[in-house]
């Protein structure tokens, strides 16, 4: 199999599940070696700066001297920006081997049923950051949280960066809804950071981290930085917040 010939076959699975639900990700992590759970994972949701929130977890923790893994989307250029290790793309001879690897695993699965596009990429990432033993991962959910391909991780921090009306069709009509899908990331004893301003929004969150059993922190001040915008200062005031706890 070549580099275009892997993501080839990358972008012809379907983009979307016939049934929305985790199963076929932990089906297909499981016969990986469910690689996730040999990682120290930060797991990052919300409508805007989840992927600005990111890239400065990964800036502190890579500066500070820890191997990262970085799992973000959508890529602009190339599909190797999704997964990045000490913020160095993918080397297309490991996408090529991951690409097999998946493509043996989903003899597993039925016919009519294949995992989709991005929960076999998420398993891919998953599957490189434990091979090259990453220190510290950062997973950027792709959409909503609750039902995320990403969500079969258990993290050692959960973050919220913001929630705003955003692809109603799959997370619902109201903040409130889409707070729901978001706060799904949340997991039992796992401390939780946001930076949700809305106070409809912001009860959602609490009661589910109540419900868990995990200490929360809303972050509300600023931190200095040299990207411009309000947004920015509070994303990395809740990326410092994060590294600190």
């Amino acid at each position: 199999v070549t580099y275009p010939e892997a993501i080839h076959w990358l972008y012809e699975l379907r983009l979307f599940g016939s049934k929305l639900g985790l199963e076929n990700t932990r089906q297909l992590a499981t016969h990986a070696g469910n690689p996730h759970d040999q990682l120290n994972i930060i797991h990052v949701a919300g409508t805007n700066g989840k992927g600005s929130v990111c890239a400065m977890l990964e800036s502190i923790y890579r500066r500070a001297g820890y191997k990262t893994g970085l799992f973000t989307s959508p890529h602009l250029v190339s599909f190797r920006e999704r997964i990045q290790i000490n913020r160095e793309l993918v080397p297309e001879a490991d996408v090529v081997n991951l690409t097999e690897c998946m493509q043996a695993l989903l003899r597993h699965f039925p016919a009519d049923r294949p995992p989709t596009f991005f929960e076999v990429v998420t398993v891919m990432a998953l599957e490189q950051f434990a091979r090259k033993k990453c220190d510290v991962v950062l997973l950027e959910t792709g959409l909503g949280g609750r039902l995320d391909a990403t969500n079969i991780v258990t993290p050692i921090a959960s973050v919220i960066t913001s929630i705003a009306l955003d692809h109603q069709q799959h997370l619902g009509e109201t903040l409130s809804e889409i707070a729901t899908e978001k706060a799904g990331i949340i997991k039992p004893r796992v401390p939780v950071f946001s930076a949700v301003h809305q106070p409809e929004s912001n009860e959602v969150i609490r009661k589910v981290a109540v419900q868990n059993k995990s200490q929360l922190k809303f972050v509300e001040t600023e931190a200095t930085t040299c990207l411009v915008g309000k947004h920015q200062r509070q994303n990395a005031a809740l990326a410092q917040t994060t590294v600190r706890a």
